[in-house]
């Protein structure tokens, strides 16, 4: 019959489709590439995600943040997130976590409930623990690499994590897990050099601080503040949701 997933349908076929209907993929982080990730899975007809972020849409989230609208200010972004994904497919399970996922929250999850984890948190003690977790469940993972200060959405590729270079996030990331004896992780990362962000005091955080009323983890807090753009993480969002799908599907790479 006739739905939202037709032209889906047309290229994975009748069963895949039922198939996707049926697992449950869990996306940590919410941001400018996880909201893309649970954009596309939402349109590609997975029956249930799990959403996983404390912060609030901010007006800064605006030029890249596609849950990001005037209209969703000081909302929280699994909320936003929740609705939208309804709105496309009325079917879908929703399960919400107002949580900053770090070594000491990670109890609150059971990851051997999940088909897939999609990792696009920005700290690296999370990033790791993510992996462990999904390494002692036995469960799929695909983390982001470093997608702020870049300008190129063409350098990104997928890779493990031994085969990257340039970018600093993945090499600390190899060094740590390393460390952990975790001898592979499918990761999103870029070739480009980061760029070096402008500071200026009329248009920092630092001094004009915006975040909603209620914001726990505040820009102000973080060491750095990446600069970014609407289509950098966008593209890296809809790179993981696109090997989710091809992953779970049994696709050959072709």
């Amino acid at each position: 019959m006739l739905n939202q997933f037709s032209r889906t349908e047309i290229l994975l076929g009748h069963e895949t489709m039922k198939q996707l209907e049926k697992v449950r993929v869990a996306v940590f982080g919410i941001g400018g590439v996880g909201g893309y990730t649970v954009e596309a899975l939402a349109r590609s007809g997975v029956g249930t995600l799990d959403l996983i972020d404390d912060d609030r849409v901010c007006l800064t989230n605006i030029n890249r943040q596609i849950f990001a609208l005037r209209s969703t200010v000081g909302k929280y972004k699994v909320d936003v997130a929740e609705a939208r994904a309804k709105d496309i497919n009325q079917n879908i399970q929703i399960n919400t976590y107002r949580t900053f996922y770090t070594p000491e929250t990670a109890g609150q999850f059971d990851f051997t409930q999940y088909d897939y984890v999609v990792d696009a948190i920005d700290t690296i003690t999370g990033k790791l623990e993510l992996v462990e977790q999904a390494e002692r469940a036995g469960i799929p993972i695909i983390s982001a690499m470093g997608a702020g200060n870049k300008m190129d959405p063409t350098a990104f590729c997928v890779a493990d994590i031994y085969e990257t270079s340039v970018c600093p996030l993945a090499r600390v990331m190899r060094h740590e897990l390393r460390k952990r004896g975790i001898k592979r992780l499918k990761v999103v990362y870029s070739q480009e050099k980061p760029m070096e962000p402008v500071e200026d005091m009329a248009i920092s955080c630092r001094n004009h601080c915006i975040c909603p009323p209620g914001t726990v983890r505040k820009c102000t807090q973080r060491r750095a503040i990446p600069g970014s753009n609407a289509f950098v993480p966008s593209v890296v969002g809809l790179i993981i949701a696109g090997e989710v799908i091809r992953d779970l599907s049994g696709l050959e790479e072709g």
